[in-house]
C-alpha cells in the first residue's frame, strides 16, 4: 500500500490549494422598503428595479477561482413583515431544459439547476440557515453546522416562486422573519449578518459563488461567507407559535397465521406546536404523533456482518437532529470506515423490536443554539409495546462552542418502563485545526438495570482535506457489553483501525469529458476484544474511478479479504460455520449524468465469498421526460455458488419500482413497490400528498404487503389512511 501511495504523490497538483477566508469579505447592503412584494418570479416591481445588484463571479467547480460562465444576479430587499431575495440567472440553454428529475421537495443536490442562500443571523461564522430553489420553484431547506453536521429535513415556513425562458430563469423568495434566526433586537439597531449566495448550472455541472471558498468546501462554511450589513429586522413576535394539528382515519386488515386476522378503523386527533420562545431557543410539542406519510424503508439484502443502518425518515425526530446525532458514521461512501457508533438513535423510538409501529402519546423537544454553546432535551412517551405498558425516553444534549472552529459536548440518554431502565451517557469533541484538517472522538458508556452490565465505546478520527485528496485514521473501540438502548452501534466486542486515501486528480491531459481521476484505497481491520485476534480485514483500492464532467462515473475496483469467524454466520439464509477465509473480489460502476431525462447506473462485482463464489447485480434506471414525471427501477441480484456448509446455490433478488407524477410541485402521486425473494415480501406504498397551502398537508396513503413467515405460510397486511394537517402562525 505504501508503493502505491507513493507512486500517486508526484501527481498531486498544487495549483488550486486550499485557501484562508478574507480579512475584507464582500459586502452588500440590502434595501429597506415599506411596501409588500408579490412573490411571483417576476421582479417586475420599482422596488426591484432600483435595488442594488451583485454577482455570482467566482466559479467553484470545475475550475475554482475562474469567472462563473454566465451571469447570475442577486438583490436583497426588506420590510417589516419579510426578507426578498430576487434572483436573475441568465442563461441560454433553452426554457425548457433546465435540469430538475422530479418535483419532490428537499431534492438531490447534484442533480437540479438551482439557486441557493446561506444566512448565518448571529455571524458566529459556524452556523447556516440555507433556502434554495431549482429552476421550477422546488423548495430545498436545511440547517448546517460548521459544514459537517447538517438539517437536511429541516422545512422552514417561506415562498419561492420561479419564472423561465430562453435566456434565463428567475427566483423570487419571500422570507418571514418568523423563519430566520438573528440577535434580539428593538427593531432600531442595525446588525450584520453573514451571507452567501450559490448557483448549480446543472448542464455544465457548475458551482459558482458569490462570496469565494475552496473546492474542497461547500457554500455552507460560513466563515468563507460575506457580509448583509446595516440589517433592522423586526423585534420578534410576542407569540411566533406555530400550530399544527391533524385529523387521520386508518383502515387496517392483516391476515395471516403468525399476525392474525384482524380488521379495525381508527379516527386520531393530533398535531404539534413549534413555540419561538426567543430567537434562540426553540420549543416543540407533539401529541398522538402520526408518521404514516413518512417515507418507506428501502430493503437490504445484508451479506456483511455489520449492522444494517437505516436513516431516520419521521419529520419530528428529523428537526434539528444533527444536534442530538453526534456519533461517529462514515464520512461518505467508503471514507472514513464502516463503522458507526450512535449514543442516541431516534428510531429506537415509536418502533418495537420488529420494527413495528407503537403509538406516541406525547413528547416534547426543547433546543438553544447561540453563537457560545447548544442545549437541547427531548422527552417523549410511547404507548404499549415490546411487552411494557408505556416507555419513557430522555435525551439531554449539551456542546460549547471553544475557539473560532472547536466544540466540546455531552449527551446523556435513559430509556424506562416497568421492566427495566437502560442509560447512555457520552462526551464527545470536535476540532478543526485549520481549514485542511480535523479531529473528532467520543467516549461512551451505557447501564443496564437488569443485568448490570457496563459498557464502554470509544473512536477518534483524524480528518486531513484538500482540494487535490482527503486522508483519514479512525480508531474504535466497543466492548461486548455495550448496549446504547436509545442508540445505535455496527457491531461489539471489536477494536478496529480504519486508514485511507482519496485522490482527486486534475490534469490537462485529461479528456475533456473526465472532470477528475479519483484514485484511493481504504483499509479496516478489526479485532476481537476478546481474544485479540484479527477477525475481519478488507483492503479496497480504486486505481481506476473518474468522475465525468457530466456527473456520471466510470470506475473499477478490487477488494482483498480475511475474514476470521468466531461464530456462525448466516447471510440471507446460508450457514457458513467458524474458520478462516481469504478472498479476492473485483468489481466496476457505470453512471450516466443522474440530472438528464434518461439515467442510470449499473455496478457488477464478482470474486470469492468465504468459501464460496459470489455475483453481485445493482443497477438503476430512471426516465423523466419533463420534471413532472418521474419513473424508476433498482434491481439488487446476489448469486452464490458452492456456498457455505452444504455448498448450495443461492440466487436472492431485490426489485424496486418507483414513480413520481406531479401535477405542481405542490401537489404529487407517489408509487413505490418492493419485491425481495429473500422472504417473499412484496410491499406496496402509494401516496397523494397534496399542500393546499405552505406546510399544510392532505396524504391519501395506500399500504399492502405480504411476506412468507417462519411456518411458510402468506402474512398479509392492508391499510387506507386519509389525513389532513393545517399549520396556523400566531
Amino acid at each position: 500500500m505504501l508503493k502505491y501511495f507513493l507512486f500517486l504523490f508526484p501527481f498531486i497538483s498544487l495549483a488550486q490549494e486550499v485557501f484562508n477566508p478574507s480579512t475584507t469579505p464582500l459586502e452588500l447592503i440590502p434595501k429597506a422598503i415599506d411596501v409588500n412584494m408579490k412573490a411571483d418570479g417576476l421582479l417586475d416591481e420599482p422596488a426591484w428595479k432600483d435595488a442594488k445588484s451583485i454577482f455570482l463571479n467566482f466559479q467553484v467547480e470545475p475550475f475554482q477561482g475562474r469567472k462563473a460562465s454566465f451571469s447570475s444576479e442577486v438583490k436583497v430587499m426588506y420590510n417589516q413583515n419579510f426578507l426578498y431575495v430576487g434572483a436573475i440567472l441568465r442563461d441560454t440553454i433553452g426554457r425548457n431544459r433546465f435540469r430538475s428529475p422530479n418535483l419532490k421537495r428537499d431534492y438531490v443536490f447534484q442533480e437540479n439547476d438551482l439557486f441557493g442562500i446561506a444566512l448565518d443571523g448571529f455571524l458566529d461564522k459556524r452556523n447556516a440557515l440555507v433556502l434554495q430553489s431549482n429552476a421550477y420553484g422546488v423548495q430545498r431547506d436545511l440547517l448546517a453546522f460548521d459544514d459537517r453536521q447538517y438539517d437536511i429535513d429541516w422545512d422552514g415556513l417561506y415562498r419561492v416562486r420561479t419564472q423561465r425562458s430562453d435566456s434565463s430563469w428567475v427566483a423570487e423568495f419571500a422570507i418571514p422573519w418568523q423563519t430566520l434566526r438573528y440577535p434580539k433586537t428593538d427593531g432600531k439597531a442595525a446588525q450584520d449578518w453573514g451571507i452567501n449566495f450559490f448557483r448549480v448550472r446543472r448542464s455544465s455541472n457548475e458551482l459558482s459563488v458569490w462570496s469565494p471558498h475552496p473546492r474542497s468546501m461547500s457554500p455552507l462554511r460560513m466563515d468563507y461567507a460575506g457580509r448583509m450589513k446595516g440589517i433592522i429586522p423586526p423585534p420578534p413576535t410576542a407569540t411566533n407559535i406555530r400550530f399544527i394539528p391533524y385529523l387521520l382515519e386508518d383502515i387496517r386488515k392483516t391476515e395471516g397465521s403468525e399476525i392474525g386476522n384482524s380488521s379495525n378503523q381508527v379516527f386520531k386527533l393530533g398535531g404539534e406546536v413549534k413555540w419561538a420562545l426567543s430567537p434562540t431557543t426553540i420549543l416543540d410539542l407533539t401529541f398522538n404523533t402520526d408518521f404514516a406519510q413518512a417515507d418507506v424503508d428501502r430493503q437490504v439484502n445484508n451479506i456483511s456482518r455489520f449492522s444494517v443502518f437505516f436513516p431516520e425518515r419521521r419529520q419530528f425526530f428529523l428537526e434539528n437532529a444533527s444536534l442530538f446525532s453526534t456519533g461517529l458514521a462514515p464520512v461518505s461512501e467508503v471514507v472514513g470506515g464502516s463503522m458507526y457508533i450512535q449514543p442516541f438513535f431516534s428510531r429506537t423510538i415509536g418502533l418495537d423490536a420488529r420494527v413495528n409501529p407503537i403509538a406516541i402519546t406525547a413528547g416534547s423537544r426543547v433546543v438553544y443554539r447561540s453563537e457560545q454553546r447548544n442545549i437541547g432535551g427531548i422527552f417523549m412517551r410511547q404507548g404499549a409495546g415490546d411487552g411494557d405498558p408505556y416507555t419513557n425516553f430522555y435525551v439531554g444534549r449539551y456542546s460549547e462552542n471553544v475557539g473560532a472552529q472547536n466544540r466540546i459536548g455531552a449527551i446523556v440518554t435513559s430509556k424506562q418502563s416497568i421492566s427495566k431502565q437502560q442509560s447512555t451517557a457520552a462526551l464527545d469533541a470536535f476540532f478543526r485545526f485549520n481549514q485542511k484538517l480535523s479531529f473528532s472522538g467520543m467516549a461512551t458508556l451505557t447501564q443496564d438495570s437488569r443485568g448490570n452490565q457496563d459498557g464502554v465505546a470509544a473512536y477518534g478520527q483524524f480528518l486531513y482535506t484538500t482540494n487535490t485528496f482527503t486522508t483519514y485514521w479512525t480508531n474504535t473501540y466497543v466492548s461486548e457489553n455495550y448496549n446504547p438502548a436509545m442508540g445505535f452501534v455496527s457491531r461489539t466486542n471489536i477494536a478496529s483501525n480504519a486508514l485511507g486515501i482519496d485522490m482527486n486528480v486534475r490534469k490537462s491531459w485529461m479528456p475533456k469529458w473526465i472532470r477528475s481521476w479519483q484514485p484511493g484505497v481504504y483499509t479496516e481491520f478489526y479485532h476481537s476484544l476478546k481474544t485479540g485476534k484479527l477477525i475481519e480485514q478488507s483492503i479496497l483500492s480504486g486505481p481506476l474511478w473518474f468522475n465525468l464532467q457530466n456527473g456520471g462515473i466510470l470506475g473499477g475496483y478490487v477488494l482483498a479479504s480475511v475474514q476470521n469467524l468466531e461464530d456462525t454466520f448466516r447471510p440471507v439464509g446460508i450457514t457458513i460455520k467458524p474458520g478462516h477465509y481469504e478472498y479476492f473480489r473485483k468489481g466496476f460502476l457505470l453512471a450516466s449524468d443522474p440530472s438528464s431525462k434518461y439515467s442510470g447506473s449499473f455496478e457488477y462485482g464478482w470474486g470469492g465469498y468465504y468459501n464460496g463464489f459470489l455475483h453481485t447485480i445493482d443497477a438503476q434506471g430512471r426516465l423523466a421526460p419533463i420534471p413532472f414525471i418521474n419513473l424508476g427501477l433498482t434491481w439488487s441480484r446476489n448469486s452464490f455458488e458452492n456456498m457455505g456448509v452444504a455448498r448450495e446455490n443461492k440466487t436472492v433478488d431485490l426489485v424496486i419500482l418507483e414513480s413520481r407524477l406531479a401535477l405542481s410541485p405542490r401537489l404529487q402521486w407517489i408509487g413505490f413497490y418492493q419485491k425481495n425473494t429473500t422472504d417473499q415480501l412484496n410491499a406496496l406504498n402509494m401516496r397523494l400528498a397534496w399542500e393546499y397551502q405552505p406546510l399544510s398537508f392532505v396524504y391519501l396513503v395506500f399500504n399492502a404487503s405480504d411476506y412468507q413467515g417462519t411456518d411458510k405460510s402468506t402474512q398479509k397486511q392492508q391499510s387506507f389512511l386519509a389525513k389532513l394537517s393545517f399549520l396556523k402562525q400566531f
